[in-house]
């Protein structure tokens, strides 16, 4: 049984999925399920996306003579509409869930649409998800991101992905296997056909309904699109003290192997390696744009999903003054801010370079100051504060209130957070988490 962390546990906690054996959303769900994490939880983040769109139950089976948990998530409906990414995204952004759920979610999905759009040659807003588009897979991708956020985890590597050959039929006819959003996702990562060590498919394997030959679809996109976005490396299971395990299964009990997903859960051995996020910095150079117009567009492309947005001066060809405009993206909001800057601005070009991101863990944590809450940004690494902010315009708007000076009402907040526990180097303690 999972031990789940109190928020104030500093202690690192590290996910490693084995996808040896192949990956789905399902077979990941049940492994976190299986580990521990209350199926309330998992309903309750799906219910905030789709309220009533599914029932999401949970039975032990067997796999290749393993016991497994198998969650199955049942449509309330049997008419299940192609979606298009911008959909799933506005479901997403509009859901009542944590902030880390909503944002792991996106990320995947974000994933998703790129490899479709460029597996079927199409404008990422464009991309309707077929099968991925359906509820249970939005309920497998926010399923396995509420786990993940509820078990505490901080760090996720996996092992390399058996993706499975042959051909299966889809929404777009029949596809060889691995499919092609499959490989997109795949890249990067080490994968193969076969399960396990590489052995060919054993005496009396049946293929899967609508697979043809060899092993089948061992990873589905969403799998594959959960384990790459999530993890941040590629490895055999770390060093760690493993605190927790689970074993999730597919829906077939082929004769070749165990159908299942495992996850492990522990604190590993020594401090895992900084978390770096690709990211792309969109830049454009506009000269034409009336000024006044600026604040507005930096508000417009934070608000549409920019991790930040920022002027630089500039002076162009012929000792024009104009502004450089730099947008920091993340690859699922990428495609949608560069048609905002192009929507927004006069500009008629957007340069495009790749970066990578360290970022802290970040909080809010709302502090009484004469009997209003201030909040405070927080930024944490390992359960502890690196650094605490008080938000700018929650102060402001304090300070008019009283008729302050808006620098002696910082002064005033800073000191009611630094009594109140919220200071560097202190442990950090979540709201409610009775720390």
């Amino acid at each position: 049984m999972l031990d789940r962390p109190r928020e104030d546990d500093d202690r690192p906690r590290h996910l490693w999925v084995d996808a040896s054996a192949g990956v789905a959303g399902d077979m990941l769900l049940g492994a976190l399920v299986d580990a521990g994490v209350p199926l309330d939880v998992v309903r309750r983040a799906v219910e905030a996306v789709a309220p009533g769109a599914v029932r999401i139950t949970a039975e032990e089976v067997r796999r290749g003579g393993l016991r497994a948990l198998h969650v199955s998530v049942t449509p309330a409906t049997a008419d299940q509409p192609q979606r298009a990414w911008g959909d799933v995204r506005a479901l997403l952004r509009a859901a009542d869930l944590p902030g880390g759920v909503r944002d792991r979610a996106l990320a995947v999905f974000g994933r998703l649409a790129a490899a479709e759009a460029r597996a079927h040659g199409v404008d990422v807003e464009r991309v309707h998800f077929h099968e991925v588009g359906a509820w249970d897979s939005i309920a497998d991708v926010v399923g396995v991101c509420a786990a993940v956020e509820a078990a505490g985890v901080r760090t996720v590597s996996a092992s390399r992905i058996a993706l499975g050959d042959g051909v299966i039929r889809a929404a777009h006819g029949s596809l060889p296997v691995p499919g092609p959003a499959v490989l997109e996702l795949s890249a990067g990562w080490v994968a193969g056909a076969a399960p396990g060590s590489g052995a060919e498919p054993g005496p009396g394997t049946e293929p899967a309904a609508g697979v043809r030959s060899g092993w089948g679809e061992l990873a589905t996109p969403t799998g594959v699109a959960l384990v790459t976005t999530l993890a941040r490396a590629c490895e055999p299971m770390p060093a760690m003290t493993v605190t927790a395990t689970g074993v999730g299964a597919g829906t077939r009990d082929p004769g070749s192997h165990p159908n299942v997903t495992r996850v492990v859960l522990g604190e590993p051995a020594a401090a895992p390696a900084p978390v770096l996020a690709p990211m792309t910095v969109l830049e454009a150079n506009v000269d034409d744009l009336d000024p006044r117009a600026w604040p507005s567009v930096l508000e417009s492309l934070i608000s549409a999903g920019a991790a930040d947005a920022w002027l630089v001066p500039v002076l162009m060809k012929k000792g024009r003054p104009a502004y450089t405009l730099c947008v920091l993206a993340s690859e699922g909001e990428r495609d949608a801010l560069r048609h905002k800057v192009f929507e927004l601005t006069t500009t008629l070009g957007v340069r495009e370079s790749d970066v990578r991101r360290t970022a802290l863990g970040r909080a809010w944590r709302h502090v009484v100051v004469d009997g209003e809450p201030v909040r405070v940004k927080v930024g944490h690494e390992h359960g502890r504060v690196v650094q605490a902010t008080p938000e700018f315009e929650d102060v402001a708007a304090w300070a008019r209130r009283r008729g302050l000076p808006v620098q002696q009402a910082l002064d005033v907040v800073s000191a009611a957070a630094h009594a109140d526990g919220v200071r560097v180097g202190e442990r950090w303690t979540a709201p409610g988490s009775g720390g």
